[in-house]
């Protein structure tokens, strides 16, 4: 589920103000993402904090049919789960340098997404200047 393309507009009964909200179909998918994230024991293998330096976050997403999807969709509702679920501290550009790798594959009998989250420090970018290709890390 992605949240962008599940969005619904409603109306502030008290405001009269329009708002975007995602739709039950995205909001139980995050509902089942945490569960899943605590029965598992994320946080506790973070001592419960979470993360706050730069990291890279790489996703691979295992779908059930090989129907077409959005890769930056899926990115950014997988970062707003872990946003919620205190593993990262927020998904800016401060904390999330780069989602290097992150790739969707075909897997109908187990569809899922595998996240991978190093030291920022361990991406390498490679830039061209006039003398050729040089690399930062």
């Amino acid at each position: 589920r992605t949240k962008k393309n599940s969005q619904q507009i409603f109306k502030n009964k008290q405001t009269g103000k329009y708002f975007v909200s995602p739709s039950k179909l995205y909001k139980a998918y995050e509902s089942k993402c945490l569960w899943d994230m605590r029965r598992a024991g994320v946080l506790r293998k973070l001592n419960f904090k979470p993360i706050s330096q730069p990291v890279n976050i790489q996703v691979t997403y295992y779908m059930p049919t090989r129907a077409r999807v959005d890769l930056v969709n899926l990115l950014e509702a997988t970062l707003d789960i872990l946003t919620a679920g205190g593993v990262i501290e927020d998904d800016n550009n401060n904390i999330v340098a780069g989602m290097n790798g992150s790739v969707v594959l075909y897997d109908p009998e187990k569809p899922r997404a595998e996240i991978i989250i190093t030291p920022a420090s361990d991406i390498f970018i490679t830039y061209k200047t006039s003398r050729g290709a040089e690399l930062i890390t």
